[in-house]
C-alpha cells in the first residue's frame, strides 16, 4: 500500500488524532487524545488519537476512521477556541 505524501496534489492526507494533543491541551486540563469517543453516526468507539485529522484549513477537522463522519471540529482564534463535538455521541475522559 502506498501512503500519499502530505504535499501531493489532490485532497490533503489526514494525520492521526495525536495532532489534536497540543490544541486541545490548551483547552482541557487532561490529555483528551486518550479519551474514548463514540461516533454519533456509526457507533464506533475508540481513542481520540485514532481519529483521522485534517489540519490544513483554518481549523482542525477530525473524522471517524470507520465511517468518515466528522466527529470533532476545533478552530482557534487569538482569544478563543471553538470546539464542535456534534459528531461525537459521547466522550469518556479518564481522570
Amino acid at each position: 500500500m502506498t501512503v500519499p505524501h502530505r504535499d501531493a496534489p489532490g485532497p490533503p492526507a489526514p494525520v492521526d488524532g495525536n495532532a489534536l494533543a497540543g490544541p486541545l491541551g490548551e483547552v482541557f486540563a487532561v490529555d483528551v487524545t486518550a479519551a474514548i469517543g463514540r461516533c454519533a453516526n456509526c457507533g464506533l468507539s475508540g481513542p481520540v488519537a485514532a481519529l483521522r485529522v485534517y489540519d490544513r484549513a483554518p481549523g482542525m477537522v477530525a473524522r471517524c476512521p470507520g465511517c468518515d463522519n466528522v466527529v470533532l471540529r476545533l478552530v482557534r482564534t487569538p482569544d478563543a477556541a471553538w470546539l464542535d463535538l456534534t459528531g461525537a455521541a459521547s466522550l469518556h475522559i479518564p481522570l
